[in-house]
This record gives structure tokens, C-alpha cells and sequence, in this order.
């Protein structure tokens, strides 16, 4: 069965920094692609940064020119580095994980942006 393991998150200031990094488990086949998507506060769950097996990744356009997404898929891992963050940017970041035939999703980990 495949887990995902995500680390990082906190408490932050504004225009401040922090790294995710999410690692899967078990036996994947058929992957297509990972990334990290977001919950704030009274919206929906929305993809931030996903991707691909390729290499080609794919960003939300609030999310552009501050958060980088990188891949070790030969660890099955990704991270997800944020910096200048913003009060908007709070809310729960949930690994996910898209293959041919399953999506799995991370536990979430909070990030909160407030001074």
C-alpha cells in the first residue's frame, strides 16, 4: 500500500521561507504525477505545484516566481520550496500522488503565515 510522509510546514512571517518535502512508500506503478495541493480556510482544495514523471512542472499562478517544486523520484520524492510568503498563502498543504489506476493523498501539514 502507498503511504505519503510529508514534513515541514510551521508558523511563519510574511515574506518569510519554508520547505515541504513528501516522500512516498510502497509499490507504485504507472506513476503520472506528484505535487502538493492546498486547503485554506473556507475554499476548496486547490493544486498549487504538481509534477510530472517528466520533469515538467506545472504551478497555481498566485504561487509563480515564489514557490519552487523539485523531484527525486528515484526516492520517490518531492519538495516544495515557498518563499515570500503571504497571509493568503495559510492554509493545509496535502501531498498527493497520481498514478494510471490510484490517487493518494499526504495527512496535510499546516501553514500558517501571520506576523
Amino acid at each position: 500500500q502507498v503511504q505519503l510522509l510529508e514534513s515541514g510546514g510551521g508558523l511563519v512571517q510574511p515574506g518569510g521561507s519554508l520547505r515541504l518535502s513528501c516522500a512516498a512508500s510502497g509499490s507504485i506503478f504507472s506513476f503520472v504525477y506528484m505535487g502538493w495541493y492546498r486547503q485554506s480556510p473556507g475554499k476548496e482544495r486547490e493544486s498549487i505545484a504538481i509534477i510530472t514523471k517528466g520533469g515538467t512542472p506545472t504551478y497555481h499562478t498566485a504561487v509563480k516566481g515564489r514557490f519552487t517544486i523539485t523531484d527525486d523520484f528515484a526516492k520517490n520524492s518531492v519538495s516544495l520550496q515557498m518563499n515570500d510568503l503571504k497571509p493568503d498563502d495559510t492554509g493545509v498543504y496535502y501531498c498527493h500522488l497520481l498514478t494510471d489506476h490510484s490517487a493518494y493523498w499526504g495527512q496535510g501539514t499546516q501553514v500558517t503565515v501571520s506576523s
